[in-house]
């Protein structure tokens, strides 16, 4: 039986794991930390993902777990609205709308599809070998028919199969996420962002009675407040209802701040050998387009339709050469490279800050609203509609 070896388990990489279990592959899966509980936040599931994860039979599962974006659009801080959403038209045009839950109960649902006694936890990856499919850790050397390389923004995969390639850039752009609980005795908040002046604030309902809120602003790389929660209520307390109130009643502890990095140069290929890239270690990108996750489960399915018709064919998978990875490059790379690129433009948007371009970027948002919800559609049809 084919052997693939999955380095890191977030969820690009147990997508990957439990996809091509299912087409017949024995599969190793190592992550170098001693748990694969995920950093708590939210996460936005958009259609083509919920495709996606059709295909491995989780899809439905995912929707129930879930709730639906709703109603919304993006806003001023004085609540004005410039765009609106619809979601009934969303879900006619797509077959589905975008979902929000919370992103451990899409681990612990991959998680527990995967193998018995395929995920391996303390192994850290010494190194890889494209061409023999060898992978060494600390604790032992692991041969595989395919390497999947799972680990992340700061892949040292990627950099071993492209060694002079420029590294992710770091936007100028810090971000916040936090999950707050739900004020019960109030109706729950609508979904939505709130763009400012450089900032952005984001709230999305979830399922359980939590709300996802994340925020980003212009920062120098690695600054980090000594109360993260402070900081958020000197740049947001004075924003619209319910910012305010989520700010208040959320745990200093509990909120995560990371700084944003994106590839603008893209990669000429995802595999070289018998390794392969998938989501942040092949395309990382900005949050702005809610795909980072999304895209990272598009790979994975793409990448077991591939190895799953090389075991159909019964052609030697071992010889490293059966899977075709340059068909997985061709189908991948533009695709993530136009999100990719539209995200970052988007993420730019965000950003601007003096009153003629903030003034500039607010009309045109108002004049896409006002040309009604087709026209938004044909910005995100292209992402939206896969497979197309």
């Amino acid at each position: 039986m084919s052997h693939a070896v999955v380095i890191g388990a977030g969820i690009g990489g147990l997508t990957a794991a439990v996809a091509l279990s299912q087409e017949g592959w024995t599969v190793t899966v190592l992550e170098q930390a001693a748990s694969i509980e995920p950093v708590g936040s939210g996460l936005a599931i958009a259609p083509n993902a919920l495709r996606a994860l059709d295909m491995i039979g989780i899809g439905d599962e995912v929707r129930k777990l879930s709730a639906i974006q709703g109603e919304g659009g993006i806003r001023r801080p004085d609540g004005r609205w410039l765009t609106r959403t619809d979601t009934d038209a969303m879900t006619a045009r797509y077959g589905d709308p975008v979902v929000l839950l919370p992103r451990a109960k899409l681990v612990d649902l991959l998680a527990v599809r995967l193998p018995p006694g395929a995920l391996h936890l303390n192994r850290r990856v010494e190194s890889v070998d494209p061409e023999t499919g060898r992978v060494v850790t600390a604790d032992g050397t692991f041969d595989a028919d395919l390497i999947v390389a799972a680990d992340g923004i700061r892949s040292a995969t990627r950099t071993t199969l492209f060694p002079g390639h420029p590294q992710p850039r770091y936007t100028g752009v810090t971000s916040w996420r936090i999950v707050v609980p739900a004020d019960r005795e109030a109706d729950p908040p609508q979904a939505c962002e709130t763009w400012g002046d450089g900032t952005l604030f984001g709230v999305m309902p979830m399922a359980g009675g939590q709300v996802y809120c994340y925020a980003t602003a212009a920062a120098p790389p690695g600054a980090r407040a000594l109360d993260e929660k402070d900081e958020l209520i000197r740049l947001f307390g004075d924003w619209l209802d319910p910012i305010p109130a989520l700010l208040t009643a959320a745990d200093p502890a509990a909120v995560l701040r990371h700084d944003i990095y994106s590839l603008d140069r893209p990669l000429p290929a995802f595999h070289r050998g018998r390794a392969v890239l998938l989501g942040d270690a092949a395309h990382p990108m900005t949050p702005n387009l809610g795909q980072g996750a999304c895209q990272a489960i598009e790979d994975a399915a793409v990448l077991a339709r591939r190895a799953g018709a090389a075991v159909e064919a019964g052609e030697a998978v071992e010889a490293g050469e059966a899977v075709d990875l340059a068909a997985y490059s061709r189908e991948r790379v533009p695709r993530t490279t136009r999100i990719v690129r539209r995200s970052r433009a988007i993420g730019r948007l965000t950003m601007w800050r003096s009153r003629p371009a903030v003034i500039l970027r607010d009309t045109l948002l108002l004049t896409m609203g006002a040309l009604g919800t087709n026209a938004a559609f044909r910005q995100a049809d292209e992402i939206f509609h896969w497979p197309g």
